[in-house]
């Protein structure tokens, strides 16, 4: 029963009569002279940052300002190498020497025209074609400079019309041999002396007809964009192409030496001179042959000019214009129309007088 009258809540200290008042007075005395209500602050104090430290606030950032580039200088450090020259980077400088050679060329002949047109506006100029030695009794009868005369464009076609003249020239000579080739073979009995009288009568009358009825007047043409020498030259040339087709062809006893003749000299084969014959047949061909080249080049020449011509707007009216202007400029036309004039001025005066006196 003691033990549930007991109070588990009383104080022990004062349940107990017997105990000493000295002493739980002295200790209770003691806890109250040790209690300092200002030590846990300060001890919370001095401890806080250990337990729960301050941030610090970042100091204001300023607006961001970009340097100013200056540019940058490299100091060089050491010695650039020494150079020296790559076999693969050898220039060849011959290429560049021919480009040298070349204009030096052009600018000495620009200036030898030069000199020429200064001479021209003093001096008249003087014939130097055909170039005929000076012991010659016969003295040039033209003035001819292809370079000088003609506009650079025109040059290559004039030089063209120039060679095929020569061209066509010596071909008549060859001409003359095969006629000769062709009456020793045939030995006088089918004609073969009629081509070879003819082969030279050729040769003497077309070369220099044909230079002065056709390349002459295309050469006046391009050095003075004449168009009635244009007229003139399509006129002759187009007869030049013609009788070059009948050169090529060169029936027999014709004076010339074609296709024709050269299967005559074949087909017929008498008994004796069999070898000159075949020989002489031969020739004749390769003379055909010439012929019928030179017909091709004479077509070819005459449409490139015909087309330069009428790229330059000319026309047959200008020719005509041209023409009529260059014959009442010319001095022997004048002449003789002033002297027309007078003759009839004379008569009509005369028979004036004669009618008032009866």
């Amino acid at each position: 029963m003691s033990g549930f009258d007991s109070n588990p809540f009383a104080d022990p200290s004062g349940s107990n009569p017997f105990g000493d008042p000295a002493a739980g007075g002295s200790a209770t005395q003691q806890v109250i002279d040790e209690y300092n209500p200002f030590s846990r602050t300060t001890d919370a104090t001095k401890k806080a940052p250990e337990s729960a430290p301050r941030t610090a606030l970042p100091p204001p950032q300023r607006p961001f300002i970009p340097p100013v580039s200056q540019p940058a200088i490299m100091q060089p450090t050491e010695a650039p190498p020494a150079y020296s020259a790559h076999p693969g980077q050898a220039v060849d400088t011959s290429d560049l020497q021919k480009r040298q050679e070349e204009l030096e060329r052009k600018a000495a002949e620009l200036q030898r025209k030069e000199q020429d047109m200064r001479n021209m506006q003093y001096n008249n100029r003087q014939n130097n074609w055909p170039p005929l030695p000076k012991w010659c009794p016969v003295g040039p009868c033209f003035y001819q400079d292809i370079s000088l005369d003609i506009p650079g464009e025109f040059q290559r076609i004039v030089r063209f019309l120039y060679y095929l003249w020569m061209f066509h020239a010596a071909t008549l000579f060859l001409n003359i041999l095969g006629g000769l080739a062709y009456f020793i073979a045939d030995g006088g009995s089918s004609g073969g002396g009629v081509t070879f009288g003819l082969a030279i009568l050729y040769f003497v009358l077309f070369t220099p007809c044909s230079f002065v009825c056709w390349f002459r007047p295309i050469y006046k043409a391009f050095s003075y964009d004449s168009s009635f020498s244009f007229m003139l030259f399509f006129f002759v040339f187009f007869c030049q192409f013609l009788v070059s087709m009948f050169e090529a062809l060169g029936p027999k006893s014709s004076g010339f030496c074609g296709f024709i003749t050269a299967f005559f000299l074949f087909g017929e084969n008498p008994n004796d001179n069999k070898a000159a014959r075949v020989g002489a047949g031969v020739f004749v061909i390769i003379i055909a042959g010439l012929f019928a080249f030179i017909a091709v080049a004479d077509f070819i020449l005459l449409v490139k000019v015909h087309r330069i011509y009428r790229s330059t707007g000319a026309s047959f009216q200008k020719a005509q214009a041209e023409f009529a202007s260059g014959v009442m400029k010319n001095e022997h036309v004048q002449d003789a129309a002033a002297a027309g004039v007078r003759t009839a001025a004379n008569q009509a005066v005369n028979q004036a007088v004669s009618g008032n006196r009866y």
